[in-house]
């Protein structure tokens, strides 16, 4: 079954994301389908940025259930909005990093999440406690690189999360490994073979394919998020924003 996948790229920064990083998904028969933010932060690393993202995240949300997407997927690693959006969307709504911790513990007893910098650690633990899944987050590890410093020289993105990445299995005695930020997409192969070659053989996830592919499973198993759950907001006066759908107050 063919599945059209919205992914909404919480941040204003054109480049960081673009159709071609996640073309090679089509081959599972899928449409994927893309977006950035219009208004909120150059990129995600602290709760500020985050709640900078959320009112035009709804937004574009929305706008890709309007134009006939089957699921949608929040590119960012923080999950900004999930809930909120999972209320006015009918369709399956996923966040990279709720996928990821659940998929690890499928795969493993001991996860470890590999990110960019240290002001994002407490948003990733708070979001282990949250998912249910604190016991099993063996470390939270940071190369020190912001976001959009990540593709400047990619060779060295990929030395940091291969040295992170051999410390979390070998000191913090993870046997699963997350990526902490969508921007390291594409990397995984890298960091694959760097552990292979010092004998760890662990699964690294790569949020943005497991999280697209579980979109797709999901809708086509005919599955979305309960609305006992996520309920639709009751209908009142916004002011300040324009959210399709909803009244704005003068």
């Amino acid at each position: 079954m063919t599945a059209a996948i919205h992914i909404v790229t919480p941040i204003f920064t054109k480049g960081v994301r673009s159709l071609d990083d996640v073309r090679p998904l089509e081959k599972f028969g899928l449409e994927i389908r893309h977006s950035l933010l219009s208004t909120g932060p150059a990129s995600i690393e602290c709760e500020f940025d985050e709640a900078l993202a959320v009112p035009d995240t709804i937004k574009k949300c929305l706008e890709a259930e309007a134009a006939g997407a089957d699921a949608v997927v929040i590119d960012c690693m923080g999950d900004p909005g999930l809930n909120a959006v999972r209320e006015v969307l009918t369709i399956p709504v996923l966040g990279p990093m709720q996928t990821s911790m659940h998929l690890a513990a499928i795969l493993g007893h001991r996860m470890s999440v590999i990110t960019v910098v240290d002001s994002v650690v407490p948003m990733i633990a708070n979001l282990a406690k949250l998912y249910g899944l604190n016991e099993r987050l063996a470390s939270i590890r940071v190369i020190d690189l912001p976001v959009l410093e990540i593709e400047a020289d990619l060779q060295r993105t990929q030395a940091l999360l291969a040295e992170q990445s051999i410390q979390a299995v070998r000191e913090d005695d993870a046997d699963v490994l997350i990526f902490g930020c969508t921007g390291f997409l594409g990397c995984a192969d890298a960091i694959i073979s760097a552990l292979n070659a010092v004998s760890i053989n662990v699964p690294v996830i790569d949020p943005i394919p497991v999280t697209v592919l579980q979109a797709a499973a999901i809708h086509n198993a005919g599955y979305t998020h309960s609305k006992k759950t996520y309920p639709f907001p009751r209908t009142k006066a916004i002011r300040g924003y324009s959210v399709p759908g909803f009244e704005v107050a003068g």
